[in-house]
């Protein structure tokens, strides 16, 4: 405790027994109308004002009251004034019954002492509080209120009532000054928050002569109808703009202003909180060794920030990347001390290097997220995307089963459904190796199988940021391209839960939703980007790319999806793959091995396409760019 600590406890102290006399002479001075009886006034003696004094510090003492910093007096912090002051009268009674039986003063002194010590130990607790927030802040933002800030809030729940909270109290954001709410509930409107009227609707906003500088949307569980609407009237103010995380982003903190950021993209995909089983993911990571490949990508690292929140003994970070490697290292082993991380720079194709990785540190988990996924770059490099998402998922399955592991996960594609190009192809392939392993062995082998990630590398959005910054063009494929997509921390969540509900070879699903047209999606960046679409920035249509197709499936119309534990989350009943079919597609991939360097892009993908007769590779060979490297990321 530093000197300072200990004087301001030496104030509160001194004052609380001042108090303490106080009370205890006003209330006897009181119930017999300031004349007191020589018997009573023998009461006020040192003996017994020292015992009164002792009982009441022992109770404040109990409850805390010298713990906490009273300049942020609650309604909590007065209520252990209450606790307090209630069990020490009802001591002080209990012992005056016992040695004077209240022949000398009524029971009523002691009513009356109760309530005069809590009114002036509560007075002076919020007079504390009220000093600090009011004059003190006062004074030290006099200059700064010069140059307040005038706030729009849009939302009138609990949001906007905690915010509006926080900036009214808080040093912070004196600079501040919310003049108005609007909101579209007809119930709130002409009311008020805190003192700030609620005007609406909120269509009304740009209409209405407010002078004001920045608008904070407080509607955390907005739909993503209602946050494109909203984001088109903060628009058309021409102020500045900000939102509050998502539901799902504040579970772990507190609705905070400072958690205000801009309004991104994924916000308009309204995604509503996914609400995880903690217990059921707690019991199947903690304390477990737990290998991720492809550790420094978009899914893998989300991935290892989930099994983090669970206390794994061990995680094994396999990354080609070394750049990634580095940066993942960094993140985790600084932060998480208490949890060993093993970084390894290692390409899955290595199946030697893979072994003794396996044989080493013995992993009971896996989850496997390594794979080449860009479409168009996978055209042109059949070969590469047949070596990693195909030999190297098959290298990961078979030391898995050899050595034990609990469960595999595989992350998979939508693009493996009715596959169009050599990435949903290789996926597919990839998922009927597992599902083969699976037969003949105790290790449990599931796929997830999902659709676009927002802000994973080579992913729409980051391409769509940089060619807004750099003034356009903005890129689309075609005006009807739709698709499913997903945060990175949504997607990493549900791979975690799909991950404690699979046993046997399942194939899960999940949810994302509606789809999306890209074309939308960059009328929406342009416009949270400050621009107007068309006019300030051009968006050109450059038609389909080879290997794409205009929508994604997660499951063909003839398989059925069953209901699983989390709403999120279905699994395919049929996963279109019998024993028999497994086997034969392994089968044929081992002859494809020894074939591969010899063969050209065209000629591989015939061959992709007779081992999986639902891939169909493009029949022209002009479009097929005839490149063979040897080696290449994974």
């Amino acid at each position: 405790m530093d000197i300072r600590t200990k004087k301001n406890l030496f104030i509160l102290l001194f004052t609380d027994i001042l108090l303490i006399i106080s009370s205890f002479t006003l209330s006897i001075l009181l119930r017999f109308d300031f004349s007191l009886p020589v018997d009573v006034a023998s009461m006020i003696n040192l003996r017994n004002i020292f015992g009164i004094i002792s009982i009441k510090l022992s109770f404040f003492v109990l409850f805390a009251l010298y713990r906490g910093m009273w300049r942020y007096t609650s309604v909590w912090d007065m209520l252990n004034i209450i606790k307090a002051n209630l069990s020490a009268s009802f001591i002080i009674i209990i012992i005056n019954s016992f040695l004077y039986g209240f022949s000398n003063i009524g029971k009523s002194v002691f009513l009356i002492d109760f309530i005069f010590c809590l009114g002036l130990i509560g007075v002076f607790r919020l007079g504390i509080r009220l000093f600090f927030s009011h004059i003190i802040n006062a004074l030290r933002t006099r200059d700064i209120s010069k140059n307040k800030n005038n706030v729009i809030l849009i939302g009138a729940g609990e949001a906007a009532h905690i915010i509006l909270r926080q900036m009214q109290n808080k040093y912070f954001f004196e600079r501040n000054k919310v003049i108005a709410i609007f909101d579209d509930n007809n119930r709130k409107i002409g009311q008020e928050l805190r003192g700030v009227p609620i005007n609406g609707p909120i269509k009304k906003l740009p209409l209405l002569n407010l002078e004001f500088d920045q608008i904070y949307i407080c509607t955390p569980s907005a739909t993503n109808n209602q946050m494109r609407n909203i984001v088109e009237i903060c628009k058309q103010t021409n102020k500045p703009f900000k939102t509050l995380p998502s539901l799902s982003e504040l579970i772990e903190g507190k609705v905070s202003i400072s958690r205000f950021r801009e309004v991104s993209a994924i916000d308009l995909l309204g995604r509503k909180e996914i609400k995880l089983n903690e217990n059921a993911i707690t019991k199947f990571i903690k304390g477990k060794r737990v290998l991720v490949t492809g550790a420094g990508g978009s899914i893998g690292s989300e991935l290892v920030r989930q099994c983090v929140k669970f206390d794994p003994s061990l995680i094994i970070l396999i990354e080609i990347n070394e750049l990634n490697l580095f940066k993942i290292e960094r993140e985790f082993i600084l932060e998480n001390s208490n949890i060993l991380f093993k970084p390894i720079l290692l390409d899955i194709r290595e199946y030697k290097v893979l072994k003794s990785v396996f044989e080493e540190f013995k992993p009971q988990v896996l989850f496997h997220a390594a794979a080449y996924k860009h479409v168009p770059m996978q055209e042109k490099f059949p070969w590469e995307a047949v070596k990693t998402n195909i030999f190297g998922t098959n290298n990961l399955a078979r030391l898995a089963s050899n050595n034990s592991v609990e469960k595999f996960v595989l992350v998979s594609t939508d693009k493996a459904v009715r596959p169009t190009n050599v990435m949903g192809a290789t996926k597919r392939i990839a998922e009927i190796i597992i599902q083969n392993y699976n037969y003949k062995t105790n290790t449990e082998f599931i796929a997830v199988r999902f659709g676009n990630v927002l802000g994973s590398s080579g992913s729409v959005i980051p391409i769509f940021k940089e060619q807004i910054k750099m003034g356009g063009p903005v890129t689309v494929t075609d005006p009807d391209m739709e698709r499913y997509f997903m945060s990175i921390p949504e997607a990493s969540q549900l791979i975690l839960q799909a991950a404690t509900l699979g046993s046997s070879g399942e194939i899960f699903i999940l949810d994302m939703g509606s789809p999306v047209k890209i074309l939308e999606l960059a009328y929406d960046l342009i416009r949270l980007s400050g621009y107007e679409p068309d006019l300030d920035i051009p968006i050109k249509i450059t038609g389909i790319r080879p290997g794409e197709k205009k929508s994604e499936e997660l499951s063909l119309p003839s398989e059925k999806l069953n209901i699983t534990k989390h709403e999120k989350i279905l699994v395919l009943n049929n996963t279109e793959s019998t024993k028999n079919e497994s086997i034969r597609v392994v089968n044929e991939i081992s002859k494809l091995k020894d074939k591969l360097e010899k063969v050209s892009a065209l000629e591989l993908k015939l061959k992709l396409s007779n081992i999986l007769p639902d891939y169909k590779p493009e029949d022209s060979p002009k479009k097929i760019t005839n490149i063979k490297i040897n080696k290449a990321e994974a």
